[in-house]
């Protein structure tokens, strides 16, 4: 997860409309890992989305702004709001050490979609501050001078950050979004929600069973009656 990839944004709701309706949903578990898009970038280095396209993909500002118009009309296809004027760009590191956070209290899934929607719907800009941070993270449900002490110690966190990096070099993630099913099979882009639905079906499909190793001389075990007291 990039919380600053507007396609991060888009592909985590077309993933979640296949898993809806994958028939093994409920043994799917979903991880969330981190990654950066400016890993460089300094904290309160914030400027304008388009000016930043313009800059590191040498661009012209229409070409960005279509760029924009072009995602906006790709969220609103999955039911999500975007502006696509007025969006900032800034060093997302702190966010992902409060995900880390968060995922420790069981609020990461709540915290995560409030950050992308404070990114990509709303006016105000989610790097005005860690008092920004602290309400989105209060709104998930952290406590706020938790979500504060985290903020206030730099490296709280932060191994976690570069770990979840690290094994995406590992795994041969050079962007995002990238999804991994089962360590077996990686799923690049935001692709339509018809391809996720196909991966999760082959992944869980080819699965390896278990083989019971029997030995034939009835050894005895506990079921769900209990456990049968041998006879003497």
């Amino acid at each position: 997860m990039a919380l600053g990839c507007p396609w991060c944004y888009v592909g985590k709701a077309r993933f979640e409309k296949a898993l809806r309706d994958f028939p093994y949903r409920d043994e799917v578990e979903v991880v969330h890992r981190s990654f950066e898009l400016d890993p460089g970038r300094a904290k309160g280095d914030v400027q304008p989305v388009i000016t930043m396209l313009t800059k590191k993909y040498g661009m012209s500002a229409a070409q960005a702004e279509a760029g924009e118009d072009n995602l906006g009309a790709q969220a609103a296809a999955e039911g999500l709001d975007y502006r696509t004027r007025g969006r900032d760009h800034g060093s997302t590191f702190d966010m992902h050490r409060l995900l880390h956070f968060a995922k420790e209290q069981n609020r990461q899934e709540q915290l995560l979609d409030l950050l992308y929607r404070a990114n990509f719907a709303e006016e105000r800009s989610l790097f005005d501050g860690d008092e920004r941070l602290v309400e989105l993270a209060v709104a998930a449900g952290l406590e706020a001078a938790a979500v504060r002490a985290v903020l206030a110690d730099a490296e709280a966190y932060a191994d976690d950050v570069r770990a979840d990096e690290r094994e995406a070099a590992q795994l041969g993630a050079s962007g995002v979004p990238f999804f991994v099913l089962d360590r077996t099979y990686g799923v690049s882009g935001a692709q339509p929600a018809e391809v996720f639905a196909q991966a999760l079906t082959q992944a869980y499909g080819e699965r390896p069973s278990l083989e019971i190793v029997d030995g034939g001389d009835g050894a005895d075990a506990c079921g769900p009656d209990g456990c049968a007291v041998p006879q003497h």
